[in-house]
């Protein structure tokens, strides 16, 4: 992701990174100096998130749980922040959190930024996956109160993806994504059950993938993300599962759908509470690995 907004923002723009995992960091870096050198584009490290709110107009952030959302924020606004120079583009700082937290933090985190006057700020969880992320070809979901916001926000994250959607006001963007991906956590277990059920009746995988794929059992999980090895060109199974969307990811956002609706009247997730099971196994023996492992899982046995 931060190599697409680098090569697509303007070329006297600076990109300021911050990111918990060193190594991570260093690797980027040393790739974008080499690319800075040939095309004279400025990429620096902060040494924190409060430096990156202190010295950009537009802040994005991309976190795994609530706790580190409410953790970067609260480094953030642990004082007022510094007026943005003349010079800068924009009058006003935008905070875009494409992390996929649940809605009522991140109405938290906007009644923060906006009581304090610190900027606005928009929820915009991303869909795609690390393919997505790689090619620019994400999907991003809004949840913002202002039209004008929600178009600034937009300009920011087609440098990033290939379509931006307004959902809605703040909180929105959150509750689509959380919907999408129940959908996805329960039709990848689908897609595993029916592919061991075919293959341990003696069907070709290959041939039994084809036809999912040309009938009504198609899905992502069937067709880019299967997880029978073979069947979908350059899916994490190639790699041992290795890469991809993480089970602890799954896992993470299938809770949050579930909780999120307990909180939402009349909004019953018959399949969640078996589901959540279903992850909670697998990542205890596969931990780190795509999703789709819980293939890997059942054909060896695994029950809950």
């Amino acid at each position: 992701m931060a190599k697409n907004l680098r090569a697509k923002i303007p070329k006297d723009d600076t990109l300021l990174i911050c990111d918990s995992n060193a190594d991570v960091t260093a690797k980027f870096v040393k790739e974008a100096s080499s690319a800075a050198e040939s095309n004279e584009l400025e990429v620096n490290v902060s040494r924190d998130p409060r430096e990156v709110a202190e010295k950009c107009t537009t802040i994005i952030t991309a976190l795994p749980e609530p706790s580190h959302v409410n953790g970067v924020f609260d480094t953030i606004l642990s004082s007022a922040l510094p007026s943005l120079p003349k010079s800068a583009s924009h009058s006003s700082r935008l905070f875009i959190d494409t992390s996929t937290i649940d809605p009522t933090t991140s109405r938290g985190i906007a009644s923060s930024i906006h009581s304090s006057s610190a900027g606005h700020f928009v929820d915009a969880p991303m869909s795609g996956g690390t393919t997505g992320a790689s090619k620019a070809s994400l999907t991003f979901m809004v949840g913002s109160d202002s039209p004008d916001t929600y178009h600034r926000a937009r300009s920011a994250l087609l440098h990033l993806g290939a379509r931006v959607l307004h959902m809605g006001p703040q909180g929105a963007g959150l509750a689509a994504k959380l919907a999408n991906n129940y959908i996805l956590a329960i039709s990848n277990i689908a897609v595993c059950e029916a592919m061991n059920l075919g293959i341990k009746s003696g069907l070709d995988a290959k041939k039994l993938g084809e036809l999912i794929n040309s009938s009504t059992g198609r899905c992502w999980a069937s067709e880019v993300n299967n997880p029978v090895e073979g069947v979908s060109d350059g899916a994490p199974v190639g790699r041992g599962y290795e890469g991809g969307f993480g089970v602890g990811l799954m896992r993470k956002d299938l809770r949050l759908a579930v909780e999120t609706a307990q909180g939402v009247e009349g909004a019953t997730l018959l399949l969640g509470g078996m589901a959540q099971k279903v992850y909670e196994q697998v990542e205890r023996k596969e931990s780190g690995k795509d999703f789709s492992v819980v293939y890997k899982w059942l054909k060896e046995g695994g029950v809950v």
